[in-house]
């Protein structure tokens, strides 16, 4: 089969080579995003390969339903970046990777976590630039504190797990509770009690039309004032216009985010030689209580392989006719 694969890195090269070790499939790699302008790149080719950032509108599948595509696979678990509706009704499947190294994600949530708490960025910047002070780099014990997790699936469950390992109390909602979780002392409740015990609070949860902007000015206001809120899933879960004025308040104690509303114009690109053009991020930037990483979360070589692994295998399972209902987006295709 041959696939158009967008976006790609150096890495997503090499995960991807080891995993078509076989060259079973003919893997084009394209460096743009896949979009309105570039999905004639897709020309010739029986499917197409994704991330998160490229913009699958009913638009670009209408060209890519043209081209005569019938396949899109993500390299990644979340797809609300395409048109589901649009690639059904235009017999295209959608296949995806609906978990990947779970812990791997979760320990980069604690990773923001504790950077925030223990300010070992700064003590690095200081140190090596000789300055071997303490000042200001004054945090706090995790143990006892109380953390709220928003989304308990597998990625929300490993981070739980972790917590409870520094000695936290663990508060969760979900719309589906995890018995494992209550059984290891975890307290499910409301999304309003989360929001109004929890010393830190960390998303885990998909992008939906009811959890966009579901942290936003009326959530932050719930919030106890000196909260840390950490968001590694979608972007869009926070109104940033809300939680910049909130860090201006001293609601917001601290923030630490793996993603960011905006960041298809931003991430996974080297934008240091230029000025960077979203003030929201550049704002961000400025507060000494925030840290920003560039959707690194699933970065580990365990999560990489995994990612290739199930992206090839998802090739090989459409060109077979045998699919995993588990990786399948479009259930219930039009004929």
């Amino acid at each position: 089969m041959k696939v158009a694969v967008f976006s790609t890195k150096s890495y997503d090269r090499e995960y991807l080579d080891q995993a078509n070790i076989d060259n079973k499939h003919e893997l084009v790699y394209f460096e743009s995003s896949l979009d309105k302008w570039t999905a004639r790149l897709a020309e010739n080719s029986n499917a197409v390969c994704v991330f998160v950032n490229d913009t699958l509108s009913s638009e670009v599948i209408e060209s890519l339903s043209a081209l005569k595509v019938k396949l899109i696979v993500l390299r990644c678990a979340g797809f609300n970046n395409v048109d589901v509706a649009s690639a059904c009704g235009n017999n295209i499947q959608v296949l995806r990777v609906p978990a990947y190294s779970p812990t791997s994600v979760a320990e980069h949530a604690v990773a923001l976590i504790l950077t925030l708490d223990r300010k070992t960025h700064k003590a690095y910047n200081r140190v090596r630039e000789g300055n071997f002070s303490i000042e200001r780099l004054v945090g706090f014990e995790l143990s006892g504190k109380t953390v709220g997790i928003i989304g308990t699936g597998r990625i929300g469950t490993a981070f739980a797990n972790i917590m409870k390992g520094f000695g936290c109390n663990i508060i969760a909602f979900d719309t589906y509770q995890n018995k494992a979780l209550i059984e290891a002392g975890v307290k499910y409740t409301s999304l309003d009690e989360v929001f109004k015990m929890s010393d830190i609070i960390s998303l885990h949860c998909p992008l939906t039309p009811q959890t966009h902007h579901l942290i936003n000015k009326k959530s932050l206001n719930m919030m106890k004032k000196g909260v840390m809120l950490i968001n590694i899933s979608r972007g869009k879960l926070i109104d940033t216009n809300a939680a910049i004025e909130a860090l201006k308040e001293g609601r917001l104690g601290y923030l630490g985010i793996d993603v960011y509303e905006q960041e298809e114009n931003l991430f996974f690109k080297d934008l240091s030689e230029i000025v960077i053009r979203d003030d929201k991020i550049s704002r961000l930037m400025t507060f000494p209580n925030v840290l920003v990483t560039a959707h690194q979360a699933y970065f580990t070589d365990v999560a990489l392989t995994e990612i290739a692994q199930t992206t090839i295998q998802n090739l090989s399972n459409f060109e077979n006719g045998v699919i995993n209902p588990k990786n399948q987006v479009c259930i219930n295709m039009i004929k």
